[in-house]
């Protein structure tokens, strides 16, 4: 019987973050995305300096381990939202679910996003959102997991380079 586990991520697994972005993203983008900006995109999230930044700004990241296997991770954090100043909402942003490709089908991202989804909801949070690519197979995941498409944006993340995403959230 397989053992799946969530655990908090630390500083110390950085490497390990880095690692498997590094080898989810062909599978995941390199139908979508060239190369170079799958090289561009994985060096602005996942270098030391940015993943540290993160860490600070309150960015809650959580590692799936499978049989002792390290083999995902997604991060969280909370987000303001202002419909209106009468109307404040507080939300968090599932800002990356990442499971290896030889992982998938183990229940493994289900279990991340309701890591996500519990950290959210303990913090008092109304909804929690995501963008997701267009072309993003996570796309219908996250469909069959209670979130709606609400918007469609391009983001030009610079380099010449854009996300072009659906926005989803889920309401608790």
């Amino acid at each position: 019987m397989n053992h799946l586990e969530i655990r908090v991520a630390t500083v110390a697994d950085f490497n390990l973050i880095r690692s498997i972005s590094e080898r989810t993203w062909p599978s995941t983008y390199g139908h979508i995305i060239s190369q170079e900006q799958i090289d561009f995109m994985l060096d602005w999230m996942y270098s030391n300096s940015s993943l540290a930044e993160q860490f600070t700004k309150g960015h809650q990241f959580f590692i799936a381990t499978l049989n002792g296997n390290d083999i995902g991770f997604c991060s969280v954090s909370e987000e303001e939202e202002n419909a209106t100043k009468q109307n404040q909402q507080k939300a968090f942003k599932l800002n990356k679910l990442y499971v290896l490709p030889s992982a998938h089908g183990t229940g493994s991202g289900k279990a991340l996003l309701i890591k996500a989804i519990e950290v959210a909801k303990a913090e008092g949070a109304s909804s929690i959102f995501l963008q997701v690519n267009k072309h993003n197979n996570a796309y219908t995941f996250y469909l069959k997991n209670g979130f709606i498409k609400e918007a469609e944006f391009k983001f030009d993340i610079g380099n010449g380079f854009f996300m072009d995403d659906y926005v989803m959230r889920l309401t608790f």
